[in-house]
């Protein structure tokens, strides 16, 4: 029978309750303000705590930019898929660690300070356990607390006390949003940064692709790094769930490792193309909103996006860019996402072909199953100088994690590297 908790209970989940061995924490909320509301964005996340109420390592913190940690036993959900639900933690019990003792749920606003925003600007905070595997909601906690000028908030924990896992009901508010909460439970923010916990953040991918570097053997290697982004008509959802914000974050990431300059160069592409804004460390949060969709509103694009998709255009606009305006001893790395209605494969096949014998590797990605058509065959197309593409396709790059990417991301790029230097085209 579900339990309604109050503040400051603390509830049995895992004794008396049959064999639990997988929970599901579902979060709620409401944001009531009229004022900045399409800019308010709430995240939640976990903290993995050990006997001393601290994490021991960074990736000991789950959230949206690291969705899966503790050795694969804890995955955040930003889309749950769940009628009002906003996000969804996932928890393999018998999978934790051993020297998680503890677990954290906790609630920031991003960039709270900045835009005066807080949570006494939310309502209906509601955090809901549940029996992951039979559906069983466990139990239910509405916090009815009315905060002022917090932004950010540790809701609930579960932690183990002899053998057994219990719930308590906390709702305590910080200011200082993601930064306080770090520093509460042991992540190391450096101080000049502490107002910029979206470099805090990006820290945390960085590390990652610091380690794939070092797999792929790639560490001291330098190349131009460009994003091209698919945003035809049937790529809305993935803009407006932020599906692809997180894909940039993490493309973001490997340019400040790899990129010469640390900038990720940018563009999207419908039945047109468009350069967008360099990205970085420093801008890279809420690029989407701000860069993409919130100019399309303002019509900066001369006319509505999300159209007919016509990939040649923008690869011919890529491979004049970096071998006519602006040419650099260095290679580039472009990173070109689709969810498909790939349809002009002659013309692909023909650019490819001819962007063979300059220093451009194409990784292409696709989202979702759809006609990715020639991009499926790159490994086998003939007539290329090197092979200078790889093609894989997700069905939810939300849920794979940052190192699966990562070394799916940069598979191929070794090889072409060294038959590049080969055949003398680097």
């Amino acid at each position: 029978m579900e339990i309604q908790v109050q503040k400051g209970q603390k509830i049995d989940i895992t004794k008396n309750h049959g064999e639990i061995k997988n929970l599901s924490v579902e979060m709620y909320w409401k944001v009531i303000s009229q004022e900045n509301s399409s800019d308010f964005e709430i995240d939640s996340a976990a903290f993995l705590l050990d006997s001393s109420g601290k994490t021991t390592k960074d990736e000991d913190f789950i959230f949206y930019n690291n969705p899966l940690g503790g050795e694969d036993s804890v995955l955040h959900n930003s889309n749950p898929h769940k009628a009002d639900a906003k996000e969804q933690l996932k928890i393999k019990l018998e999978k934790l660690p051993k020297n998680v003792e503890k677990i954290a749920f906790t609630l920031t606003i991003n960039n709270g300070e900045e835009r005066s925003q807080s949570f006494k600007q939310v309502r209906g905070l509601t955090l809901h356990i549940l029996n992951e595997d039979t559906g069983e909601k466990i139990l239910t906690y509405a916090i009815n607390e009315v905060f002022s000028v917090e932004t950010a908030i540790v809701v609930a924990e579960i932690y183990l006390y002899k053998g057994e896992w219990k719930f308590n009901a906390i709702a305590s508010g910080f200011s200082g949003g993601l930064a306080a909460l770090c520093k509460n439970f042991g992540i190391q923010v450096e101080e000049e940064k502490v107002e910029k916990i979206n470099l805090s953040k990006i820290n945390l991918l960085k590390k990652k692709v610091m380690v794939i570097l070092e797999k792929k053997k790639l560490t001291g290697v330098l190349a131009r790094v460009a994003l091209v982004l698919d945003i035809s008509g049937s790529m809305h959802g993935c803009y407006k769930r932020g599906t692809v914000q997180n894909v940039l974050d993490r493309i973001t990431a490997v340019a400040a490792k790899f990129d010469d300059d640390g900038n990720l160069d940018m563009w999207m592409f419908d039945h047109r193309f468009h350069r967008l804004p360099l990205v970085n460390e420093n801008n890279y949060e809420n690029y989407i909103h701000r860069e993409i969709l919130d100019k399309s509103k303002k019509g900066v694009f001369k006319g509505k996006i999300f159209g007919a998709n016509d990939e040649p255009p923008v690869m011919r606009d890529v491979i004049h860019y970096y071998t006519k305006e602006n040419k650099s001893q260095y290679p580039t790395f472009v990173v070109f996402i689709s969810d498909g209605g790939v349809s002009k494969n002659s013309e692909i096949k023909k650019i490819m072909i001819e962007a063979s014998q300059y220093s451009i590797f194409w990784q292409f990605v696709g989202i979702g199953n759809a006609n990715y058509g020639i991009l499926e065959k790159l490994d086998s197309m003939p007539g290329r100088v090197v092979d200078n593409a790889n093609f894989f396709s997700l069905d939810d790059v939300d849920k794979i994690s940052d190192e699966d990417l990562y070394d799916r991301l940069l598979t191929e790029f070794p090889a072409w590297l060294k038959e590049a230097r080969i055949k003398k085209i680097l």
